[in-house]
């Protein structure tokens, strides 16, 4: 997501020794840099996506981000040289072709939280609100926000283990994911406040109608047709925990920096003095 945005954000005034676009990767190594300085973790991984159409999602949902346009190329090329700079600062980086990154981060939360770690999302996305424990913690970097589980029920009106349901009912439009037609995300959170789960409610359908909801007929009478519908969509918006993450605390360790890879790159990619300075002084 922040390459993405470094994309839509940093002028097109940078270019390589080649004379290729990188103002994407200039934006990430920023970015990197000050979370680096200013969090000083520990522990610290960063996921990539292999790519928009590999995941198992797409298998079983073609749709699945069907709305997206590919990443051109000089993009493409970008995302190879962002992976590149975080693996020369020593930062764990996690890729897979057949999981996306939510699941490679999701995979890790729960690995780690069974060995009594807590964990600390860096992204804004609020798929990642469903993987919130009691004392994990969810940072919107741009914004400067934190917040915790109750932050999910604050923003959404579900509960973290409610929020693959919310988001199969009343879709993504991110991810292409059209939701139960006529549930909005008002509708939904209602829903699940009153039956808990999309399996009970699935269940206790007939009981819809008498909520005091509005267009509750028509709203038990959609949910009826779409039932099936619906428990796909929460394939695709639950995030997968069987992922390969990291399994170990150890893993998320910095590793040994490779500054002579990194000056390499600094000077591929033509970044100011400025950034070579605090790049440097992260490999001590």
């Amino acid at each position: 997501m922040y390459v993405f945005r470094a994309w839509h954000s940093m002028p097109d005034e940078f270019f390589d020794a080649d004379g290729h676009p990188v103002n994407a990767v200039h934006g990430y190594t920023r970015f990197l840099c000050e979370l680096l300085e200013r969090a000083q973790p520990e522990h610290i991984a960063v996921a990539f996506d292999a790519s928009l159409t590999s995941s198992f999602r797409n298998a079983i949902y073609p749709p699945y981000k069907a709305n997206r346009d590919l990443p051109p190329p000089d993009l493409e090329r970008q995302f190879v040289q962002c992976r590149a700079i975080t693996e020369a600062l020593g930062v764990h980086l996690m890729i897979d072709h057949s999981f996306e990154a939510d699941d490679l981060i999701g995979s890790t939360v729960w690995n780690l939280r069974a060995l009594g770690w807590r964990s600390v999302i860096v992204s804004a996305d609020k798929d990642f609100g469903q993987l919130l424990g009691e004392h994990d913690e969810q940072w919107d970097y741009a914004r400067g926000l934190r917040w915790g589980p109750a932050g999910v029920h604050e923003k959404l009106g579900v509960h973290p283990h409610q929020v693959a349901d919310y988001l199969a009912l009343c879709g993504d439009s991110v991810d292409n994911i059209p939701g139960v037609p006529g549930i909005g995300a008002k509708t939904a959170a209602a829903l699940l406040t009153h039956f808990g789960s999309l399996d009970t409610l699935l269940d206790r359908i007939d009981e819809v109608a008498f909520l005091r909801l509005r267009g509750a007929a028509t709203c038990a009478a959609r949910l009826r047709e779409h039932a099936e519908q619906a428990r796909l969509y929460r394939r695709l918006t639950r995030i997968a925990l069987d992922a390969p993450g990291a399994s170990t605390i150890d893993t998320l360790l910095r590793r040994t920096r490779q500054p002579d890879q990194l000056e390499t790159l600094c000077e591929q990619l033509r970044l100011g003095a400025f950034t070579r300075s605090r790049l440097r002084a992260l490999l001590r």
